[in-house]
């Protein structure tokens, strides 16, 4: 435990001991002594811990210790508590996060080191931290280790892992704002060392920043060392740039495009008709099941989402599987999210039925072989859509540019439609904060039609 609740007192010099000088003081209620040969060396020692003392240290009341010096006691590297860090992280972390977080680190570790004396080259550094340092699998005992030590990682791998474990600096250096600056400034490029783009410098700081939590809580560092620095993280700008964003008659003509580019593309169509009229993230739609749907003979129907199936390498997840099966975003594991879905999606998907039925495991839509579908998959067809949807110079815009497009259709159709934004908020998986933030022009738009409807009451009353 730390405190300020500290005291040194003179020396106190007892001729009968052979350390005849003994320096006493107090941390909280606990006496501490020690006793030195040479009156110097315990005159030294008390200013030491007076300095500390005035430049407002806190002492460690089970050792009698400056923070400081605690923490050189306990030192390890920056690249060895990163490793700490990174398997704390693994047990609890999506696959997509815990891939996050080794790309996180695998960009700062190699600008933490004391000389690049040796080093190897950066793309092998790099592969050598996010492949087989950062990557955990269970061992033959099953325990939780990295990659490195269960694999049979190239000479090179392992030259480069040796070469960082004896570079990297102190985990005490990152008290230096020069040391914390450098790996700030690290997160702005991308590895041909061009500006990465705004929301991957601030995801990574976020990672950065938490690493650095882990070594307060683990008292290797007594503080966060990020106050120390004067640096400001990229503005993002995350509003929808809706130029870009088709409206209900372009969308609806996509969606038809899909269906004519052959068999694939009608097997796609519901699929694509998921992303727009239920405004499901890709991830969602993927992993759809035929029990998900209400699905009446007339009128509106139901979705019910309870996963999504977002795809990442096989190296980061539990199953060794591309994809990572897991809850609802930003929600808990088991949680659901009911959503209406209007006449033309239920005709879409009870077609998709009775044309293509469902796989084994009730899985709506799949890849050509039956596997998974894939991004690239439905991603080749979105682009073939749109060249025969669009005209020439709209297919050379961003327009429509990717399927998540049609998901932001979607929500800007509710939301211009007059639904509430907390009920848009809930369909779509938002919160409001993240709703404001991307929305704020289709919202914006949605409150100007509300005012003119309450003048209009307002007026009729004053009639």
């Amino acid at each position: 435990m730390l405190t300020y609740d500290v005291q040194v007192w003179g020396i106190r010099k007892r001729p009968d001991r052979a350390a005849a000088y003994q320096l006493r003081w107090r941390v909280g209620a606990r006496p501490f002594s020690k006793s030195y040969k040479i009156k110097a060396q315990a005159d030294g020692r008390r200013s030491e811990l007076l300095t500390a003392l005035r430049n407002r240290e806190q002492f460690d009341t089970e050792t009698g210790l400056p923070a400081s010096e605690v923490q050189a006691l306990n030192s390890s590297t920056w690249y060895t508590h990163t490793c700490a860090y990174a398997e704390m992280k693994w047990p609890g972390a999506s696959a997509k996060h815990r891939a996050s977080i080794a790309d996180a680190l695998a960009t700062i570790t190699p600008k933490l080191v004391k000389d690049k004396h040796g080093a190897p080259a950066p793309k092998v550094l790099r592969i050598a931290l996010y492949s087989w340092v950062y990557r955990f699998v269970l061992g033959d005992d099953g325990t939780l280790r990295p990659r490195l030590d269960v694999g049979e990682p190239p000479a090179e791998i392992v030259a480069a892992v040796d070469w960082i474990s004896r570079k990297s600096v102190d985990i005490t250096d990152l008290n230096t704002p020069a040391t914390v600056r450098a790996a700030l400034d690290a997160l702005t490029l991308k590895q041909d060392g061009t500006a990465a783009a705004e929301n991957t410098v601030n995801r990574k700081r976020t990672v950065f920043s938490n690493c650095l939590r882990y070594a307060v809580e683990r008292e290797l560092l007594s503080a966060l060392p990020l106050d120390k620095v004067d640096w400001t993280p990229p503005e993002t700008d995350d509003e929808i740039d809706f130029r870009f964003v088709p409206g209900p008659k372009l969308a609806k003509a996509l969606i038809n495009a899909v269906g004519e580019q052959g068999e694939r593309g009608r097997h796609l169509q519901a699929f694509f008709g998921c992303l727009y009229y239920a405004a499901n993230r890709p991830g969602e739609a993927v992993s759809l099941r035929e029990d998900d749907f209400a699905l009446p003979e007339e009128g509106w129907g139901e979705v019910l989402l309870s996963a999504s199936m977002p795809r990442v390498g096989s190296g980061w997840t539990d199953t060794g599987e591309s994809f990572d099966t897991r809850g609802l975003k930003k929600r808990a594991r088991k949680s659901t999210r009911p959503v209406p879905i209007p006449p033309a999606l239920v005709r879409l998907v009870r077609e998709h039925i009775k044309e293509f039925g469902s796989a084994d495991d009730g899985r709506l839509f799949r890849a050509a072989q039956g596997g998974h579908l894939l991004s690239k998959d439905y991603g080749d067809v979105w682009k073939a859509a749109r060249l025969a949807a669009l005209t020439e110079s709209e297919a050379a815009s961003p327009l429509a540019e990717v399927p998540y497009s049609l998901r932001h259709a979607g929500v800007s159709l509710w939301l211009e439609s007059g639904v509430s934004p907390a009920e848009v908020a809930r369909r779509a998986g938002h919160s409001i904060a993240v709703l404001f933030r991307f929305y704020a022009k289709a919202i914006h738009g949605s409150q100007e039609r509300s005012n003119q409807q309450i003048e209009r009451a307002l007026k009729a009353a004053d009639g």
